[in-house]
């Protein structure tokens, strides 16, 4: 073998050694996510919606608590302000746009894409149609809050979803909290 080949061939093998692996695609369901200790994730998020959508529709909707200002049409609700109280940076949309989806389909709920905290969803629709020509009957509020631990080599993360359902004179019609913990050993050896 020629001395300038073996160079060649070697680097060759070390970068193919050092590819990235073949990425594929994974359903949002699946228990092959990826889950860290570290951070709030997907599936956290669906979990928790999932579980406050259906608390709200058993405890409020399909008993028919949930009652509209307007005669013959669905219950009006606007987003307000879901704050996020951990260390890290997520659209809090991850959790609020899987409600709303679900609160939607039962048809018996609607919600505002222009009157919303912090702006209005869809600024072309708020444009084009003035005013908006019916108030909220509801508003959803909510917090997320952190919470870390660590105990040896055990680390453990908290997520505590809160959400409140208020009527526009300011009374609390629902509530939920979900908390989701995951825990992780940290390695003995780091780099």
């Amino acid at each position: 073998m020629k001395p300038l080949l073996v160079p060649v061939t070697v680097a060759v093998l070390l970068l193919a050694g050092c590819s990235s692996p073949k990425a594929t695609y994974v359903e949002a369901d699946s228990s092959r996510l990826v889950t860290t200790v570290e951070g709030i994730n997907l599936q956290d998020f669906a979990q928790a919606a999932d579980a406050m959508t259906a608390s709200l529709i058993d405890n409020l909707i399909n008993p028919g608590l949930l009652k509209s200002g307007v005669p013959n049409e669905p219950a009006l609700l606007a987003i307000s302000r879901i704050l996020n109280n951990t260390g890290q940076q997520f659209d809090t949309d991850l959790l609020i746009k899987k409600i709303r989806v679900a609160l939607l389909r039962t048809g018996k709920v609607q919600t505002s894409t222009t009157i919303a905290f912090g702006g209005v969803e869809d600024p072309l629709v708020a444009d084009l149609g003035g005013p908006p020509k019916r108030n909220p009957d509801y508003t959803l509020s909510g917090k997320i809050i952190e919470d870390r631990t660590k105990a040896g080599n055990v680390r453990q993360s908290s997520y505590i979803f809160q959400l409140s359902l208020s009527s526009l004179n300011g009374i609390a019609v629902w509530e939920d909290e979900r908390t989701i913990v995951k825990q992780g050993s940290r390695a003995t050896v780091g780099f």
